[in-house]
């Protein structure tokens, strides 16, 4: 069996910069992958907040970056892991085989949990969008719904009525569930509507996202609103299923470790939007690689 100095699971941003830092520490480099190659990223069509870009998008850097981890020697599968066995020497068992390395970074990432309504996913990155800091920008001057009602949805709705002319709240309860001192910002800003109790239960769109039909949940009645853009903010779901036997998950499923990333085990690091932290950025998940990669290596030597 072909053994590796690490095997990476995830291969986004901070699994692919765990591969380079690793490569660069002349390490044997695996990187497993079921999706995209640069995970979410991919699904920007401008991303202007990564150092050293003007601005990019998200296809062109994560191209950048599977081609700077391969350039170094990185071998990469396209497989889903579904366990892990720990051991001096652990596996990977995967729908395409085992995998064995000295260490091992989980670095999978989360997805976002979406409306649940037909055609979302054809207008994700063009219409609908997760994140105010990445896209708010695109959005100067229009008109955008924010879905949900929790602190990330109330932080997204803040930052995005500084710049658009309006923001449309809407919220499935009777009351906005984040923090009152960001509900209250909200409530004071003269071109924010909150609307509670009510659901989203269509897109109005022909090749470009045009509004939504949301439904009240009091007396079921539909209402039309004209947007050019979607923010869901109805929270993530870390990726770390098959892996919840092997290491400590916190109550929302994300893996817990320290600022070193590492696990409750020897040789089983973390990096990335999947591990349990506050700020979730292509920054801060670059920067988990290059720690879990450093630590990995300190493990191994």
């Amino acid at each position: 069996m072909n053994l590796y100095d690490i095997i990476i699971i995830g291969g986004g941003p901070a699994g692919l910069t765990a591969a380079i830092y690793a490569l660069r520490a002349n390490k044997k480099v695996l990187v497993l992958e079921k999706g995209t190659f640069g995970g979410q990223i991919t699904s920007s069509p401008k991303v202007e907040n990564i150092p050293g870009f003007v601005s990019v998008t998200g296809n062109e850097f994560a191209e950048k970056l599977i081609e700077q981890a391969m350039n170094l020697g990185a071998d990469v599968e396209c497989c889903e892991a579904l366990s892990i066995e720990d051991g001096d020497i652990k596996t990977v068992k995967t729908d395409e085989g085992d995998f064995s390395a000295k260490a091992i970074i989980i670095a999978t990432g989360t997805k976002h949990r979406l409306l649940g309504i037909d055609g979302e996913e054809d207008f994700i990155g063009n219409g609908i969008s997760f994140c105010a800091v990445c896209d708010g920008a695109f959005y100067e001057g229009k008109t955008v719904a924010v879905i949900g009602g929790g602190n990330s949805a109330l932080q997204e709705a803040i930052l995005l009525s500084d710049t658009c002319k309006k923001v449309y709240v809407v919220q499935n309860l009777d009351h906005l569930t984040g923090e009152k001192k960001l509900a209250d910002q909200l409530y004071s800003k003269d071109n924010v509507e909150i609307i509670t109790n009510a659901t989203v239960k269509s897109l109005i769109a022909d090749s470009e996202l045009k509004g939504i039909t949301i439904t009240n949940q009091t007396n079921g009645e539909d209402t039309s609103i004209d947007v050019d853009g979607v923010f869901v903010a109805i929270g993530l779901i870390p990726q770390n299923e098959p892996f919840a036997s092997c290491v400590n998950l916190n109550d929302w499923g994300y893996v817990d470790s320290d600022e070193t990333c590492k696990t409750n085990l020897d040789g089983i690091f973390v990096a990335g939007d999947c591990r349990s932290k506050r700020i979730r950025q292509v920054a801060t998940a670059a920067s988990d690689g290059a720690i879990a990669a450093l630590a990995a290596c300190d493990y191994i030597n």
